[in-house]
């Protein structure tokens, strides 16, 4: 077998380093949804220089994977990619699995309801069903990624994880959550009090005069696979009924764990 030279050697590597710097200027492009990304946000965010960011943009926009608003002038997302995504639409089993329970928590709240899952040190709504309460919350859209923490979801998630990973996450999106104006120290105290309550609850939503809470969706080792979320005028997220809605998500967040580990051993049975 021939040796590789180190010129090949180094090709190869530089190689890796472009993919992944591209998937990293992807993934935060993903964060800005249909609004977009600036490209100064791009080079801030990634780390990298602006001449190489805007090089990797207009590669990926060639191939279709990014588009930019001839208007704003903001990168997002492009519909290569969206439709990559299709190959994979049972990627995500615990949102199958999920859709009943949630449709049950959402008939009985009458409040909107959501699905979030954990991607690396992000937190990314899957699902979303709104009530029949006429005022609706629509706080953040399917497929909204933001760090662990931001929004009750991704605090319901990062809070129940180890204490060491909790503390690295946060610790490695230290840069990210200064963009969302939160400090590592005033979320280490979320996750705290979070870890106190058993669920996660903030009194300032993301639309303004809304509030939201959240419980965890445990697997067999009792870590976080995804969690529940319902976000609501103040007025329908009050104290008093705050207990009900709580005890409401536990309960079919229970079901979700139990289903999902009923289908994985009936898989695991398959497999022998």
């Amino acid at each position: 077998m021939r040796r590789k030279t180190g010129n090949q050697a180094a090709a190869k590597v530089a190689g890796a380093q472009s993919i992944r710097r591209a998937v990293t200027i992807l993934r935060l492009l993903a964060v800005g949804q249909e609004h977009g990304v600036r490209l100064t946000d791009i080079v801030e965010e990634s780390g990298l220089n602006r001449p190489t960011v805007h090089r990797i943009l207009r590669v990926l926009a060639e191939e279709g994977a990014v588009e930019q608003d001839t208007e704003s002038r903001r990168y997002m997302i492009g519909e290569e990619v969206s439709l990559l995504g299709l190959a994979r639409s049972a990627r995500f089993p615990i949102r199958a699995i999920a859709d009943p329970y949630l449709q049950h928590v959402c008939e009985h709240a009458g409040d909107t309801v959501f699905l979030t899952i954990r991607n690396g040190y992000d937190s990314i709504c899957v699902d979303r069903k709104t009530g029949s309460y006429p005022v609706k919350v629509l706080s953040i859209e399917v497929g909204a990624r933001r760090p662990l923490g931001v929004g009750v979801g991704g605090l319901a998630l990062l809070a129940f994880l180890p204490e060491e990973e909790a503390a690295a996450i946060i610790k490695a999106n230290e840069q990210r959550l200064a963009r969302h104006k939160l400090s590592p120290a005033k979320l280490n105290e979320r996750v705290r009090q979070t870890r106190s309550r058993g669920y996660a609850y903030t009194d300032v939503g993301v639309v303004p005069g809304t509030r939201a809470i959240a419980v965890p969706v445990l697997d067999h080792r009792r870590e976080p696979v995804a969690a529940i979320s319902i976000a609501a005028t103040a007025e329908r997220l009050s104290a008093a009924r705050l207990t009900t809605l709580v005890n409401l998500m536990k309960e079919q967040a229970g079901l979700i764990s139990r289903r999902q580990v009923e289908i994985d051993r009936a898989r695991s049975g398959t497999r022998r």
